[in-house]
C-alpha cells in the first residue's frame, strides 16, 4: 500500500511520531512518505491509498483545544479525496479537545472516509496505532 503522512509540528514532537508511524507503516510491508504540510504538494497526497494527516493540537491548557492553522490550511488546499481512506492524528501535552474531531471534519467534507483517529501524548505512537496498520496487510 502506498501511504503518505503529512504533519505540521512546531517543536519536532509530531515530526517525530509521523517518523515512527512511517516505520511501524514499512515494518508491515507499506511504502510510507512523510512530509510537512509546508513541503506537501497536495497532487502528491492525492495519488496515496492511505493519507495521514497529523499536528499538534493548540489551546489554552485544557480549553478551547484545536488542529495548528498549518494543518487545516493544507486539508484546505486538498481536492476531493472521494473514496480516500485518511487517518488523523495529534500530539499533545495536557488535552487533545476536538482537534482529531475538527480534522477529520475538514477531510469528511473532502468525500474521505476517516479510517482512524490518534492521539499521542509524545513522540510515539501507541498499541492502537500498531494494531490498526497490521490489519491493513
Amino acid at each position: 500500500m502506498n501511504i503518505v503522512i503529512i504533519y505540521d509540528s512546531s517543536t519536532g514532537t509530531t515530526a517525530k511520531a509521523a517518523e515512527a508511524m512511517r516505520k511501524t507503516f514499512e515494518d508491515q510491508g507499506h511504502m510510507c512518505r512523510v512530509q510537512s504540510v509546508a513541503k506537501a504538494k497536495p497532487a502528491d497526497v492525492s495519488e496515496a491509498d492511505l493519507i495521514c494527516v497529523g499536528c499538534w493540537v493548540k489551546g489554552l491548557f485544557i480549553i478551547r483545544q484545536h488542529p495548528t492553522e498549518g494543518a487545516m490550511r493544507f486539508v484546505e488546499r486538498l481536492g476531493a479525496l472521494s473514496g480516500k481512506n485518511v487517518v488523523v492524528f495529534c500530539t499533545y501535552k495536557t488535552a487533545v479537545g476536538s482537534a482529531l474531531r475538527q480534522m477529520a471534519k475538514a477531510l469528511e467534507g473532502k468525500g474521505a472516509q476517516v479510517v482512524g483517529q490518534f492521539k499521542y501524548r509524545g513522540p510515539q505512537p501507541n498499541n492502537k496505532f500498531a494494531s490498526f496498520a497490521a490489519s491493513l496487510t
